[in-house]
């Protein structure tokens, strides 16, 4: 059996049509990669990613680190716009809750932080003013490495930025592992911003008949064309084109068949091929559908 490729995936094919990727964390790629694997940086990544149609891209810093570099990054390169949020998993840290996640293997590490949750929020809440950020995210809930305190400190974590993302008429993006139905409950109770994005989806048909009739919009990984996403891909045929976004979750979350290489935002176009295919529709359309919605929720680049 052939040794898989260490390096980006070879062979992307360009669109017919530009689109976005929806959601990309540019800066968490150069620490990831294998030795002698090399960085393009941030205007290569954006070259290569406009050479295959993947015209422009939302960066998200999650946590105080990639935050403000994030904002650097959309003020620099026009291609480039910005969301910033504390990650679930950031605002236990900046919690100080230590415990044992409920499958037993994974427990927080020692918090890291020495900002306080609430002062964290305010700094997060500072940098989404810049006019180069247009989306408050990502936050939401990750019960897979929260045990019951982690999971009330996300909790109130998420409540504050979805009233931040509502102050200030910025779309919200969401994420959601393992916390399916705790996400819409809290949307529900709280009231959801008038865009809601659910990224990287990873719920099954119900939920996503939910997310539409509520009007959120669901962005689809290279999850999507995993071999064992069925469930995903019939949840994936539920979405009307108007509520549809491609994201990368770079450097994650590679699509078949380059699952465990590196992600870049360029791969989205393999994905928009995939998803177009797996709803048997014209790829030009699909392209179409979702840049215009990215455009329609974030504005103009």
């Amino acid at each position: 059996m052939a040794r898989r490729s260490r390096d980006f995936p070879e062979g992307i094919e360009a669109l017919p049509a530009p689109v976005v990727d929806n959601h990309t964390h540019l800066e968490s790629i150069a620490p990831v990669l294998p030795d002698g694997v090399a960085d393009p940086g941030t205007a290569g990544h954006l070259a290569k990613a406009a050479g295959v149609g993947v015209r422009a891209i939302v960066q998200i810093g999650c946590d105080l680190d990639s935050a403000p570099v994030s904002v650097t990054m959309a003020t620099e390169h026009p291609q480039v716009l910005a969301g910033v949020a504390l990650h679930p998993n950031e605002a236990v840290l900046h919690a100080g809750v230590r415990e044992v996640a409920p499958d037993g293997l994974e427990p927080h590490p020692a918090p890291r932080h020495q900002v306080h949750l609430d002062e964290a929020i305010a700094q997060v809440a500072e940098l989404v003013r810049h006019p180069r950020v247009r989306t408050v995210g990502e936050t939401g809930l990750d019960h897979f490495r929260a045990g019951p305190a982690g999971r009330a400190v996300q909790r109130e974590s998420f409540r504050a930025h979805i009233a931040l993302a509502k102050e200030l008429d910025l779309p919200l993006q969401i994420h959601d592992r393992e916390a399916h139905q705790e996400v819409l409950e809290v949307l529900a109770a709280d009231g959801a911003p008038e865009v809601t994005v659910l990224h990287c989806f990873s719920g099954d048909v119900e939920m996503a008949r939910e997310c539409v009739r509520r009007g959120y919009y669901l962005s689809f990984a290279g999850t999507v064309t995993f071999r064992n996403a069925a469930e995903l891909r019939r949840a994936a045929l539920e979405v009307p084109l108007s509520q549809l976004l491609v994201e990368t979750d770079a450097p994650y979350l590679t699509p078949h068949p380059w699952r465990g290489q590196p992600n870049a935002p360029y791969v989205a176009a393999a994905t928009v091929r995939a998803l177009a295919e797996t709803r048997g529709e014209d790829l030009s359309t699909v392209c179409s559908a979702v840049d215009g919605n990215a455009e329609r929720l974030y504005g103009p680049w």
